[in-house]
């Protein structure tokens, strides 16, 4: 383990130990809580450049268009090339719940 002094504002001080109380942990263990939270949410996030994200769009458009004149036979043979991949371990249903709400949001 590492050790880490920092030097917080007083109402930040006491905003995190209201909190840790609250959950029944002590102050240190809530700190390191929260830090591991959000370097997993900023892990697990990645932004997309514009450019890559129409690309995309256009390609996905370009799909629809295909599989509107494929058959049934065709679309299932599509789909069952798909890659299959297992979210990422820290996408836990909360945080893909609360990414849904952001991109509601930014709707």
């Amino acid at each position: 383990m590492s050790r880490l002094t920092l030097q917080l504002p007083e109402t930040l001080h006491q905003q995190l130990a209201h909190l840790a109380e609250g959950e029944g942990v002590s102050l240190n263990q809530y700190i390191v809580y929260a830090l591991t939270r959000q370097a997993a949410l900023a892990h697990a996030l990645q932004v997309v450049p514009e450019a890559e994200v129409k690309q995309q769009q256009q390609a996905f458009q370009l799909l629809i268009k295909q599989l509107g004149q494929a058959s049934s036979a065709e679309i299932e043979s599509v789909l069952a090339t798909r890659e299959q991949t297992e979210p990422e371990a820290e996408l836990s249903a909360d945080v893909v719940s609360r990414l849904k709400e952001q991109i509601q949001r930014q709707e």
